[in-house]
C-alpha cells in the first residue's frame, strides 16, 4: 500500500464509523464531537503532567527483506511463477518522549477544563434530544 493510499484510508475511517450504528448513536456522535475532542485533549494533557513529559510520534520508512512474487519463462517458453527475496519499504511509527513546560501544560489543562465545562451542558442536552428523537427499542 502506498503512503497516499494509507493516508486516504486513515482519513476515511471516521466517515465509515459514523455511517454505522443506530440513528440515535449517529445523532449523538455527530453532535458531541467537539466535547469528545476536548475531553480527549484534556486527558492527554493530564497524562503529560503526571508523567512529566509528552509522547510524540513520527513515521520512519525502513527496508525489509521479504519474498516477492516473480514470473518468468523457462527455456521451453512455459510461464513459471515463483518467489525470490527482495527489499520492500514499510512505514514504522516511532514513539518518543518530548519535554514539556509544566506551567504551560497547567494553563492548557485549565483552559481545556473550562472549555469542557462549557460544552458539557450542551452535550447533555443533545444526548437527551437525540434519545427523544430516536428512541431505541429495548429487547
Amino acid at each position: 500500500m502506498t503512503r497516499n493510499t494509507a493516508l486516504a484510508a486513515t482519513l476515511a475511517l471516521p466517515f465509515l464509523v459514523a455511517a454505522c450504528g443506530t440513528p440515535q448513536e449517529r445523532c449523538i456522535s455527530n453532535n458531541t464531537s467537539e466535547y469528545r475532542t476536548v475531553s480527549s485533549l484534556l486527558a492527554e494533557v493530564e497524562g503529560n503532567l503526571a508523567r512529566g513529559y509528552a509522547w510524540e510520534e513520527r513515521q520512519v520508512v525502513r527496508d525489509r527483506l521479504t519474498q516477492c512474487r516473480t514470473v518468468w519463462r523457462d527455456k521451453d517458453g512455459n510461464r513459471v511463477v515463483g518467489y525470490e527475496p527482495c527489499w520492500r519499504d514499510y512505514v514504522d511509527t516511532q514513539r518518543y518522549r518530548v519535554p514539556i513546560d509544566p506551567a504551560a501544560e497547567e494553563r492548557k489543562r485549565d483552559n481545556l477544563a473550562a472549555r469542557q465545562e462549557k460544552l458539557r451542558g450542551r452535550a447533555e442536552a443533545v444526548v437527551q434530544a437525540c434519545r427523544a428523537a430516536y428512541p431505541e427499542e429495548q429487547g
